[in-house]
């Protein structure tokens, strides 16, 4: 095992922002990096499905069978393990990927050499045989005293701008890395900022991440947050709408999210949003309340939920979300796995549901998210 992966990611300040004119990881300009750019991706191919199957994420099972679906955890809950240590408990426990969070501690995506670490991950990911989604919800990886800031809605140009040029360099990693997609959120409206100017900034800054998405082939997987601007799955319509339903633009669904506020439940949002499904997190929540829960700690039925998931042929991963447990995340990896195969078992026995029709009307943003997480993780 190489020293370099195994070392914990140094940290860049928050004046080095990546621009999206600078966003490539890769050193694709140099045959040598080239060369390896391209052996690792014929290398990954072997563990990760191609960007077909990975949208909508179908499966092709026999007549009256579920797929099995595809389990991983994020490291933004395993965040006091090195990235190295890291992959390998999840490879040990069973895990099929990693939901991998750029931030400070791994892969730094502001720190030097990035194409360079990103290429040892990916060969690292390939030995392990773990297939990965790129996570770009770091609290504080672009300002050390504003989480999540700035955002694609912030007042200053210069700012979103900072928020744009990461995602793109969030895209070109996951290219690098072969992975399933790429997970944003929109971020709160600024205090003294309308609705409509908070959406005509997301769909500006979105559009140049979106074009990066489609160049490098990799889904752009936005997730409704609790208390942000886009909250809900008919707040993901909307914004679907006002950019004009580009083929890159797909759905990070957050079951937790659903039994939070969706009006409708966990299993019907998954049915509902089956068509846009490009990358799904997982954890318990009780109605009404945003914080992450260890599985079984909340009011979810998962059974039911795993059943609709893979009755659609979802073959993208399904992440532990759990980023305030790193404390002891090694021991929430370990139980959450098992718990999840249980109820995956389960579900085979759960009659598919019928897609319900998307209800357009939800609750008023941020409503159910004041206690405890506020606005996110």
């Amino acid at each position: 095992m190489s020293p370099e992966a195994r070392a914990s990611e140094s940290r860049a300040g928050a004046s080095r922002a990546p621009s999206a004119q600078s966003a490539s990881s890769s050193d694709a300009s140099t045959p040598a990096a080239a060369s390896s750019h391209a052996t690792v991706q014929a290398a990954r191919s072997r563990h990760t499905p191609t960007r077909a199957a990975a949208s909508p994420h179908t499966a092709t099972v026999p007549p009256g069978a579920l797929p099995s679906l595809r389990f991983g955890y994020g490291t933004n809950g395993l965040a006091d393990l090195r990235l190295d240590d890291a992959l390998s408990l999840l490879s040990d426990l069973g895990y099929d990927g990693v939901g991998l969070t750029l931030d400070h501690m791994h892969l730094d995506p502001l720190a030097p050499d990035l194409a360079a670490r990103t290429r040892r991950i990916a060969h690292r990911l390939d030995a392990l045989g773990l297939g990965v989604t790129v996570e770009t919800g770091a609290r504080y990886v672009l300002d050390p005293r504003r989480k999540h800031g700035p955002s694609l809605l912030d007042p200053d140009p210069d700012d979103r701008a900072r928020r744009t040029g990461l995602l793109a360099r969030a895209v070109r990693v996951a290219a690098d890395l072969g992975a399933h997609a790429v997970h944003c959120f929109s971020g709160v409206v600024p205090q003294g900022t309308g609705t409509d100017t908070a959406w005509k900034r997301l769909t500006e800054t979105l559009t140049p991440v979106l074009d990066a998405a489609a160049s490098a082939g990799i889904p752009l997987a936005v997730e409704p947050e609790p208390g942000h601007l886009l909250a809900t799955l008919a707040d993901f319509h909307h914004l679907r709408r006002a950019l004009g339903d580009p083929e890159p633009l797909g759905l990070t669904l957050d079951i937790g999210h659903c039994q939070c506020l969706e009006p409708l439940p966990p299993a019907d949002c998954v049915r509902a949003a089956a068509p846009w499904l490009r990358h799904v997190q997982i954890e318990d929540m009780r109605r009404g309340v945003h914080e992450h829960l260890p599985l079984g700690d909340g009011e979810i039925d998962f059974p039911p939920v795993l059943a609709a998931l893979a009755a659609t042929g979802y073959q993208g991963l399904t992440v532990v979300e759990l980023p305030r447990h790193s404390h002891a995340g090694p021991h929430f990896a370990a139980h959450s796995l098992p718990f999840l195969r249980h109820a995956e078992r389960t579900a085979a026995t759960v009659p598919p549901g019928p897609a319900p029709a998307l209800q357009q009307t939800a609750p008023p943003h941020g409503a159910p998210s004041t206690t405890p997480e506020g606005s996110s993780r």
